[in-house]
């Protein structure tokens, strides 16, 4: 593949690190939907960020049935209507795989404006499940939930491309 200008050559991505992630965004989405907030509709589904990260950046390793089982999970442990999560995850994972070339051309800003569209869909999509089960309108807050999402776009890239940046120690036979 041919890289941008400046962008830095990354080593590969510890499938390790990417099922820690997955766990961790899950138990923190736990923690947060049980803590101080409980289950506001603004709440950022840090789940669905890390989803969509992992589709971005390691397609071949993250896609659509990841994104179902974590689905079902979440399901589960918010007691929700069962397949909601699932359904939700698994049209965001397959919106990121079919855009990561593209998008990471793209400096992370940019990326962030093009990753607020899928999740948006993917809100709408539970929304959109919720209603037909005869939940309730949780109220336009709810649109605030992806663009918190995508603002923290920038920061989930940098916290997870953290590890593949390390140097690995340089010398004259390898000067990459």
């Amino acid at each position: 593949m041919i890289m941008r200008p400046g962008q830095q050559l990354l080593l590969p991505a510890n499938p390790v690190f990417i099922w820690f992630t997955l766990l961790g965004a899950m138990l923190l989405n736990t923690f947060l939907s049980s803590g101080i907030w409980g289950r506001a509709a603004w709440a950022p589904d840090l789940l669905a960020i890390t989803l969509v990260f992992w589709g971005v950046h390691q397609p071949l390793r993250i896609g659509v049935g990841v994104a179902f089982v974590f689905g079902l999970a979440m399901d589960v442990q918010q007691g929700a209507l069962l397949g909601q999560h699932a359904l939700a995850y698994t049209v965001l994972a397959f919106l990121a795989v079919s855009i990561h070339r593209r998008l990471l051309w793209f400096d992370v800003l940019t990326q962030a404006v093009q990753i607020l569209p899928l999740l948006l869909v993917s809100h709408l999509l539970q929304l959109i499940v919720r209603m037909i089960a005869g939940g309730s309108f949780p109220g336009w807050a709810l649109l605030l939930s992806p663009v918190i999402e995508s603002a923290l776009w920038p920061v989930v890239t940098v916290l997870l491309l953290a590890p593949q940046r390390r140097a690995p120690d340089p010398d004259n036979n390898r000067p990459l």
